[in-house]
């Protein structure tokens, strides 16, 4: 959920994640979905191990990022962002959206579309048409991409909050996930996808080292193309950096503040500010105020 305040007066204006808003229903739906008795081996896979799927890892990395989202935008509302609390949010929101999200979210919707309109039997074979409904295949894996597409163009993660946690983070899903999924096929001689079926064990390992580094080229190509949107980061000059050491200088009749300048005679108003690290609620409260208080 991703939330902007218009500061027309006191008028919020709330932009719904319809994931997000739906991620309830949806994930009850698929919970009560009547497969754990099918007669169907390859149907009552979905239920026995329904946790094995990176979709549903991906899905669940996606239902915490959004959560921390929606509280972090709550605290803007209360002017609590840059408390200790918020500050906490909105760290861990944007190391798991980076380190988690972002990578394999694009790798699954990628991969599964690419590998689907090839041969779909190899991961998602047509029998699955009778209990997961098409509008809740999409939901899982493209409509995941919505969150990824909205955030970029929102949000100025123009470099990684914390790279070291951030590829922790990732190594750690990685290798586990590779855990768990071939421990999966060893124990019951069953692969979760069947495109690892028609390979051979050198195929499967080259295959594997090229799931690992496609992700990884997700997680850091995401700044480059974060930077497209917002921009390169400007480099303080020594005039900015004495701006910023002297909060109020009385010279000529100008007035300098951290977000605008104006002249004492009312010839003109600077309000090109950029604000490349606060959120949209914050930018659009920041500009109001420096209209307000500007001698026009």
């Amino acid at each position: 959920m991703l939330m902007g305040i218009k500061d027309d007066g006191k008028t919020p204006v709330i932009i719904l994640d319809t994931k997000k808003y739906a991620a309830g229903f949806l994930t009850n739906w698929n919970l009560g979905l009547n497969i754990e008795n099918n007669p169907n081996p390859d149907i009552r896979m979905l239920y026995t191990f329904g946790p094995g799927y990176l979709t549903g890892w991906n899905f669940t990395f996606q239902t915490v990022f959004l959560g921390l989202s929606l509280i972090h935008d709550v605290l803007e509302w209360l002017d609590k962002q840059k408390s200790n609390l918020g500050s906490k949010i909105k760290y861990w929101r944007d190391v798991i959206f980076c380190g988690m999200v972002l990578p394999f979210t694009l790798f699954v919707a990628g991969m599964f579309w690419t590998v689907y309109a090839i041969d779909r039997e190899l991961v998602f074979p047509k029998i699955y048409d009778e209990v997961v409904p098409w509008w809740f295949n999409h939901c899982v894996h493209t409509n995941i991409t919505v969150v990824l597409l909205v955030e970029t163009l929102l949000q100025a993660r123009r470099h990684p909050t914390n790279m070291k946690l951030e590829l922790i983070l990732y190594w750690i899903v990685a290798f586990s996930y590779a855990i768990v999924y071939y421990t999966i096929y060893f124990v019951t001689d069953r692969w979760l996808y069947q495109v690892f079926g028609v390979m051979n064990w050198w195929q499967v390992c080259l295959y594997q080292v090229f799931i690992w580094l496609i992700s990884y080229g997700f997680y850091r190509i995401q700044f480059p193309i974060n930077r497209l949107f917002h921009g390169a980061d400007v480099e303080p000059t020594e005039n900015d950096a004495e701006k910023q050491n002297n909060d109020f200088v009385d010279a000529g009749k100008t007035y300098e503040t951290d977000s605008f300048s104006t002249e004492e005679n009312g010839k003109g108003v600077d309000l090109n500010t950029s604000l490349p690290g606060e959120s949209w609620s914050l930018k659009f409260r920041s500009l109001k105020n420096n209209i307000e208080n500007s001698r026009l």
